[in-house]
């Protein structure tokens, strides 16, 4: 018998002003089958509010340590990383 995943965790790191507008530097968040870097972005903004899904609006995402598009689908236990912009030299 062949058992369905019916959900997919992964890892989700939070930088600087993202870290701050999330209250936690990190976290587990399990999403359907098949989601999205933009799916996770809308979890977790809706789960902690509005000043961190205003900071995502503006957050570049690593996926796994490589830069990903929001329309890139996560697979079970991978990490993201959530990089607000930042300026400096």
């Amino acid at each position: 018998m062949t058992q369905r995943t019916t959900s997919t965790t992964v890892g989700v790191r939070y930088f600087a002003g993202a870290a701050a507008a999330a209250g936690v530097e990190e976290e587990s968040v399990e999403l359907p089958p098949g989601a999205t870097v933009a799916d996770l972005a809308a979890a977790v903004g809706g789960a902690r509010g509005a000043d961190l899904t205003r900071v995502l609006t503006a957050c570049s995402f690593l996926l796994d340590g490589v830069t990903a598009e929001r329309t890139d689908p996560l697979p079970a236990g991978a990490v993201v990383d959530v990089l607000p912009p930042f300026a400096g030299g």
